[in-house]
């Protein structure tokens, strides 16, 4: 099994997940070690019909820390704030496409909302009032079942993955809009796509973006 550093911008490029297995996966390097509220915006394209983990940062106390996942029996996304689930339902989801998903989730209230494809989900609380603390181990491509592990090919995300910026704030609605429609928006102060140092594990190709337009896309590269 290969590890391989990279710093570079990514702008235009997506990360490719071709295999299902327990070990692919990219790790996404922060030095950011607390948060009181998220805002996490990424693109994704898949064919899977089971379900998937599209985001996991885990920490030594919670390996849900913050874990955005597609339930595909239930048909919802769930979104996972320190172990505490909410789920959003109603998305279409539809497979071989391009979707924008925003997760914003703020301490001060406990508030928890999606956007999908730039459209405002209900709000919902979970009773997490305080940070999150410790070192995050940020995981795209896996599912973390441990801190920094415990991976289930059964969860594994198979597909394509762009865009990924992370706030340690909540967005606007403007501003989430923007990130949406690719207008000028503040890139991501945790994580940001145009200077991400990540770490590739196993079968996970950078590539350009453009090789996977086609007349369905709707979003601009």
């Amino acid at each position: 099994m290969n590890t391989f550093d990279y710093f570079p911008d990514l702008s235009g490029q997506t990360f490719t997940f071709p295999v299902q297995n327990n070990r692919a996966h990219a790790r996404l390097i922060t030095p950011k070690q607390e948060f009181r509220a998220v805002t996490l915006c990424h693109r994704s394209f898949t064919d899977l019909g089971r379900s998937h983990s599209l985001f996991s940062l885990s920490t030594s106390g919670s390996h849900n820390s913050f874990l955005i996942f597609w339930n595909e029996s239930d048909e919802e996304m769930e979104v996972h704030i320190m172990d505490q689930r909410s789920e959003f339902r109603g998305l279409d989801y539809k497979p071989n496409m391009w979707h924008s998903v925003c997760t914003t989730w703020d301490s001060a209230t406990g508030l928890v909302q999606l956007w999908f494809n730039g459209m405002p989900t209900i709000r919902k609380y979970v009773p997490v009032t305080s940070a999150i603390p410790g070192t995050p181990v940020i995981i795209l491509g896996q599912e973390q079942d441990a801190h920094g592990g415990g991976f289930d090919s059964k969860q594994a995300f198979v597909g394509m993955m762009s865009d990924v910026h992370m706030w340690d704030y909540v967005l606007s609605s403007c501003e989430i809009q923007s990130y949406v429609d690719k207008l000028n928006f503040t890139p991501g102060n945790v994580l940001n796509w145009k200077a991400l140092e990540f770490k590739i594990t196993d079968k996970v190709l950078v590539e350009p973006k453009s090789i996977f337009r086609n007349k369905y896309d709707k979003l601009p590269l």
